[in-house]
């Protein structure tokens, strides 16, 4: 059952295909545990300015360039976690609001501390804040790359600490994060 099978179909005729596309995925095993994401790659408009945000602002670094057309970033030396490229959209603009594509790139920090210090990095850059959250299972800030990307700077709090419904199911949430006192935990300069 494919999703090429629901064009054309009734309401009732997509519901029973649904219906039967979540039955066979429940009799499927789930995917192994240590798959993980491993990096991703962005269409830039202008490869130095973007440089200037994900290496300079965020402070990756860059493992490989392939001139002014390319270049790999990554964070503890792994060959990369972002990937910058200008082969198809050198000058380009972003894609217009309410297509599809990238929602947002997530960075996870492995603490609050190194949470609070890229928060002062941002800040400190001039970068504009969209949003930032408590979502229970971790803190988050929201922001724009120079391509109009959205970036996440999260960081998750230990899965103990988790909030949990009466089922045992994850119950995040979405609450204002106190950036005052996130700030506070930023590591001296």
């Amino acid at each position: 059952m494919s999703f090429t099978d629901f064009p054309g179909k009734s309401k009732a005729a997509r519901r029973i295909c649904e219906s039967r596309a979540r039955q066979e995925n429940l009799s499927r095993p789930p995917i192994d545990l240590g798959v993980r994401i491993g990096h991703v790659h962005l269409k830039v408009a202008d490869l130095e300015r973007t440089l200037a945000f994900y290496r300079d602002v965020l402070g990756f670094e860059v493992t490989q360039r392939m001139g002014r057309q390319a270049a790999f970033l990554s964070a503890g030396g792994y060959h990369h976690h972002i990937g910058l490229n200008t082969w198809e959209s050198a000058g380009g603009p972003p894609p217009p609001p309410g297509t599809t594509g990238l929602y947002h790139v997530a960075i996870l920090y492995p603490s609050r501390a190194l949470l609070a210090d890229a928060l002062r990095r941002v800040l400190a850059a001039g970068i504009k804040l969209e949003g930032a959250a408590d979502h229970g299972v971790s803190e988050a800030i929201y922001l724009r790359d120079p391509d109009d990307n959205g970036v996440e700077l999260y960081w998750d709090r230990p899965r103990e600490q988790w909030p949990r419904a009466s089922d045992g199911g994850i119950a995040m949430f979405t609450h204002p994060l106190d950036l005052k006192a996130l700030l506070r935990e930023a590591p001296p300069n």
